[in-house]
């Protein structure tokens, strides 16, 4: 995991942004071969609140996968997926759209072409969000 120092100012070009893949639990997958990566810029506990704050960019490839969310917030960058919750509407996302999905929300992600994110998630400090 590369982190970024946010003491100093940076930039990053996000479509070109290197991103480390890691395995999805084999039970999220209900269609495909989705691969998921990611590359955390910064990550730390707001001592106001003492929960975590992490941002980064996050990216997943065609399939059908189910996940249960973190308290987050991000904006898609190329790509496209339809966001199902158990308990509601259907999220359409593409490029230059803003979402947030409340933590705890049981969701199925039908990605239809490979989905690049910058995201902020918000967690508990004593959570593996």
């Amino acid at each position: 995991m590369t982190s970024f120092d946010l003491t100093a100012p940076f930039a990053l070009e996000v479509a070109d942004a290197v991103l480390t893949e890691y395995p999805l639990d084999p039970e999220q997958v209900l269609e495909g071969t989705p691969r998921v990566s990611s590359l955390t810029l910064h990550e730390a506990v707001d001592p106001a609140t003492g929960r975590t704050v992490e941002r980064g960019v996050w990216e997943i490839t065609p399939g059908v996968v189910v996940d249960v969310e973190a308290d987050e917030l991000f904006v898609v960058l190329s790509g496209r997926a339809t966001i199902a919750f158990a308990d509601g509407p259907s999220l359409e996302v593409g490029p230059g759209s803003v979402a947030v999905l409340p933590e705890g929300a049981v969701t199925r992600w039908t990605v239809h072409e490979t989905l690049r994110k910058v995201y902020q998630i918000t967690s508990d400090a004593s959570s593996d969000a």
